[in-house]
């Protein structure tokens, strides 16, 4: 009778076995900036591709508008397992990598399609690798776009600049870049831009069309000069911890998933760039200034000394390789 009742037992556990199921993979995915952003639209593609691939194996949630956390303090937050992946601005790895601080550098790349050239080379896809000694992997870079300058007083040349309080990211080589030319940065997060600029506790700030539109900058904001001074990017992120926790068969799928996404996201990128640059346009509440050429060589001139402060910490070769992005 023993053994009936072990048989029994043993036959009821094997074929209960394969219909039981493990807990589905979560990942939280945090993020500072609205849903219609490319960023925004980004992290829901990846979500949506997830659904469909690895339903009931992996679990995706999006957190935009700093829910969770602003990327000042994500990237801790990854490192703690408290969320799984982010996409911080580049600007914001200057505490794990100095040579992710080229992107910032003003006035290198020309355009887009120069931002493209340097990432799909072998010393932009290196950089993907730059913050793993610190526990974090790059998975891929996102585009937003090319900088733009928004201010209460109009702009267009680089002593118009002077005096005024520019909201900034964390980063010393934006610091330097308005100290260039003889304006007051101020580090603060990306979440308390609209209310500074209300409240006109800043002169201005720096940032993409898909931003300014989304965030409504431009309703506080009288004068936006595009100078196209930067690029604004992402680096999608997360730990190696996660990353290499992860079986191989979900983590080869994820990435796929992630790669789809950002080609999605850069497409939206181009797309809301000219978009939304026309509504800001078209609903007349700031002056578009647009600079000739002698003006926005004369903000080169002024900027360009920021290369050579931080050669030391990027690499002359890096911004070498940059350089040639453009050709």
């Amino acid at each position: 009778m023993r053994f009936l009742v072990s048989a029994v037992a043993l036959s009821v556990f094997l074929l209960a076995g394969p219909l039981a199921q493990a807990d589905p993979i979560k990942i939280k995915f945090s993020h500072v900036v609205a849903v219609n952003t490319p960023k925004g639209q980004m992290a829901e593609k990846f979500k949506e591709l997830v659904d469909q691939r690895l339903a009931g194996k992996v679990e995706v949630e999006v957190f935009p508008n700093a829910q969770l956390f602003g990327d000042n303090k994500v990237l801790e937050a990854l490192l703690l397992g408290d969320v799984q992946l982010a996409a911080p601005a580049l600007s914001k790895f200057q505490k794990y990598t100095k040579s992710l601080q080229l992107y910032d550098l003003p006035f290198l790349f020309k355009n887009i399609k120069a931002v493209d050239n340097f990432m799909a080379s072998d010393a932009g896809k290196n950089m993907l690798t730059a913050t793993q000694k610190k526990g974090l992997v790059g998975l891929g870079f996102l585009h937003n776009g090319m900088k733009q300058l928004s201010s209460s007083s109009p702009m267009r040349v680089p002593e118009d600049a002077a005096g005024m309080k520019f909201r900034i990211m964390t980063s010393d080589v934006l610091a330097a870049q308005f100290q260039a030319v003889k304006a007051s940065p101020q580090k603060k997060p990306f979440s308390e831009v609209f209310t500074l600029l209300q409240t006109k506790a800043i002169d201005g700030q720096e940032n993409t069309w898909s931003n300014i539109f989304s965030k409504k900058f431009f309703e506080v904001q009288e004068y936006i000069t595009e100078s196209d001074h930067g690029y604004l990017g992402y680096m999608v992120v997360t730990s190696t911890e996660f990353w290499n926790g992860l079986p191989d068969d979900i983590r080869t799928e994820v990435q796929k998933a992630l790669d789809e996404a950002i080609a999605f996201g850069n497409k939206v990128a181009l797309e809301k760039d000219t978009e939304d640059k026309q509504a800001i346009v078209d609903s007349g509440r700031s002056k578009v200034i647009e600079l000739t050429a002698d003006e926005r060589a004369k903000w080169v001139e002024a900027m360009k000394p920021v290369w050579k402060q931080f050669e030391g910490d990027i690499g002359k070769d890096l911004i070498d390789a940059a350089l040639k992005s453009n050709m």
